[in-house]
């Protein structure tokens, strides 16, 4: 399957002043399979060492930090394969499994530039705290990969001709109906799926739900047994906790992420770390409320209120247990949830686009879903889950701010209009990957 980090790697395979890359992301994105076909496509051979399964080569790295011998003996002894400088892409893999293999990055920087290096790591963040690890900062390029978009998931299912086509059109432009109907079904089936490489890859080949959900719940077990790799076991209970209180937390009215909601009583001071440990997995993202929105917005935000969403549209909705028939059919009484799952669709877009986000809430308790510094522009970003497009809470940050650009994403078609000196765009929920178009 297509994945648009393949075109990041060869950038910077292709840079002048390129360091070793180090890729992270959550676990089962797709981060070995894509860099060993760019490895396949883009170099003479691979040199693929695994830590976790390699134990091994883990102790070419105890001896110094020598890269030439570190290199040398890997290809010789352990892969038996030469690694060659320009020819040769070396990959690291599960480096969180080998901490001096991460420090060692900073010597494959300095003596051998030349050398193309990859390492990639599920769970480094929480190594990296955990184990107290020298880091190399300075000395990586760095990369953060996500599960896939639904752009990805379009091509995936042989739908690449509907965004081709997009492009025919302005981004705030109405589409003909063929696009609006065929990317509406696919969203449904985005919701349902995600974008762990392994659900959508047995979708497109099965089309069978059940499948899918069965993966699904594999995955969000396989995750649950990452929470014992912390070194304190008296957090791993707390993980469990929060982990599982996350639907809970959507569903309630603002949203707001609240630690007596994960357990009775609980105070923050008992939960921070264990909070802390599933946001360094990537498993998790946390947006923090900004009430007064001046640049840079990272600036105004605050740390201690904040709401908490899932890495991938599809484990919430298995991990809250929405029937897909739910999803396809539509039902009077999936309501709240329903505007809390299209809210974490949009922001696990925004991340994978690079592009950071907040959200505003004023002292009337109006609140605008996601509000952003891209580009150094305030853009406030609406999301409905219907067509409904009514935005009062909108209308009120625009005339408070006056930002130049506001967008209101729903499934409506396209369209676009001027509220305060405001242009305010709408576009549907599947054009998502059309915002870059906006501020060029």
């Amino acid at each position: 399957m297509e994945r648009c980090i393949t075109k990041s790697l060869v950038a910077w395979k292709n840079k002048s002043n390129r360091k070793p890359l180090l890729l992270t992301g959550i676990r089962q994105c797709g981060k070995t399979y894509s860099v060993l076909e760019f490895g396949k496509n883009e170099f003479e051979n691979v040199a693929y060492v695994n830590f976790e399964k390699n134990t091994a080569a883990a102790k070419i790295f105890e001896y110094d930090f020598n890269v030439h011998r570190i290199i040398a003996e890997l290809g010789e002894i352990i892969l038996e394969c030469p690694v060659i400088p320009g020819k040769t892409l070396l990959f690291l893999d599960e480096i969180q499994a080998c901490p001096r293999a991460i420090t060692s990055l900073k010597y494959f920087c300095e003596d051998i530039r030349s050398l193309h290096v990859i390492a990639a790591g599920s769970l480094l963040g929480v190594a990296i705290k955990s184990h107290n690890i020298s880091f190399p900062v300075g000395k990586t390029d760095r990369h953060v990969m996500y599960p896939m978009t639904f752009t990805e998931f379009v091509r995936a299912n042989g739908k690449g001709a509907l965004l081709e086509g997009m492009q025919r059109y302005a981004p705030s432009q109405c589409l003909p109906e063929i696009y609006m109907n065929e990317l509406q079904v696919l969203l449904k089936q985005y919701y349902i799926v995600g974008g762990m490489p392994e659900t959508v890859n047995t979708w497109v080949n099965t089309h069978d739900y059940k499948q899918v959900d069965v993966l699904l719940d594999t995955i969000l077990d396989d995750y649950r047994n990452d929470f014992s790799k912390h070194p304190l076991l008296i957090e791993i209970p707390r993980i469990t906790m929060i982990w599982d209180s996350i639907p809970i937390q959507l569903a309630k009215e603002n949203n707001k992420f609240i630690f007596s909601h994960v357990k009775n009583g609980a105070r923050a001071k008992e939960l921070e770390d264990a909070l802390e440990w599933l946001k360094d997995a990537g498993l998790i993202y946390s947006l923090q409320l900004v009430s007064n929105p001046e640049l840079p917005l990272s600036g105004m935000a605050d740390a201690t209120y904040f709401k908490v969403y899932m890495a991938d549209v599809g484990l919430l909705r298995k991990k809250a247990q929405i029937h897909y028939k739910t999803i396809l059919q539509g039902d009077d009484n999936y309501i709240r949830f329903k505007g809390a799952l299209t809210e974490n669709y949009v922001l696990t877009q925004l991340k994978a686009m690079g592009i950071d986000a907040w959200f505003w809430r004023s002292d009337a308790n109006a609140e605008v879903d996601f509000i952003t510094d891209y580009e150094g522009q305030l853009t406030p970003i609406e999301v409905k889950s219907a067509e409904n497009t009514k935005a009062k809470s909108l209308r009120l940050f625009c005339h408070r701010y006056h930002p130049a650009l506001a967008l209101k994403f729903s499934l409506r078609n396209a369209g676009d209009n001027v509220e305060e000196n405001t242009r305010v765009c709408c576009l549907p929920l599947f054009c998502m990957h059309r915002i870059p178009e906006l501020f060029e």
